[in-house]
């Protein structure tokens, strides 16, 4: 018989996750291990782990990884590879984690150009520690920490990441995709493997966003979730490629 699909080499065998039901922070763990398989670099790679959600993925990929503190991510990263040129290094990040305490880490490891690749799942709240508000938080949206809805006179705006970034000169790539379907899924994974490939070539700081849901903190089903990201959260963050150099 034919083999069409293998578990990526890149997850350990009958690892069990502790992602919510629905959340896509499953899908796009697993995309990064496809990708790595695809560019034969799972024994050259190292994530570095960023605080939340995303940290879980410890248990879950099975090649090199560093723990950061929170929002210390792309320093890290920063250090490990001009220290391990040769290694595919990169961030896997929440919104809370690299748009809040991170944020300066962030910006400034993109204004240098850093030669890594950074992940960031953005749900709009702070998924495991209680559903709080986050830079990404939609106007209008409940949190715990915003039981009447976000307020810009008194919250500010959704901090929009790859908006930003683009008005830097450094980066080299830039994208916003998500995984609420399977079309932007395949489009998802070109991105995350475009930006590893720009790493490997040497061109510099690559960037892609997931615009993700979180099913738990949004009091929603999963399938209620993906239709929200559809017909509201993508109104607020469109996809797209932002830079490609």
């Amino acid at each position: 018989m034919k083999k069409v699909y293998a578990r990526p080499s890149g997850i350990f065998e009958g690892a069990v996750t502790g992602f919510c039901p629905g959340c896509m922070h499953s899908s796009v763990s697993k995309l990064i291990c496809e990708v790595l398989d695809e560019l034969k670099a799972v024994d050259n790679a190292c994530y570095v782990q960023g605080v939340g959600c995303c940290g879980l993925a410890i248990t879950y990929f099975d090649f090199d990884t560093i723990s950061s503190p929170h929002g210390r991510a792309c320093a890290v990263a920063s250090a490990l590879k001009r220290c391990s040129p040769e290694t595919l290094v990169f961030t896997y990040q929440g919104d809370g984690d690299l748009a809040a305490i991170g944020l300066a880490e962030t910006m400034s490891a993109a204004n240098r150009g850093e030669n890594f690749s950074v992940v960031f799942v953005n749900n709009g709240t702070y998924g495991m520690t209680g559903g709080q508000l986050a830079p990404t938080t939609l106007i209008g949206a409940k949190t715990t920490t915003s039981p009447y809805g976000r307020q810009p006179e008194e919250h500010g705006y959704p901090l929009h990441m790859c908006e930003l970034l683009s008005q830097l000169e450094a980066p080299a790539y830039i994208a916003r995709v998500t995984c609420a379907d399977v079309t932007n899924t395949r489009k998802a994974k070109a991105a995350i493997k475009k930006a590893f490939e720009y790493q490997l070539a040497g061109k510099g700081f690559s960037f892609v966003e997931i615009v993700s849901n979180c099913p738990t903190n949004w009091g929603m089903s999963p399938l209620e979730s993906l239709d929200y990201v559809h017909d509201t959260v993508l109104k607020e963050f469109p996809l797209g490629e932002f830079r490609a150099k």
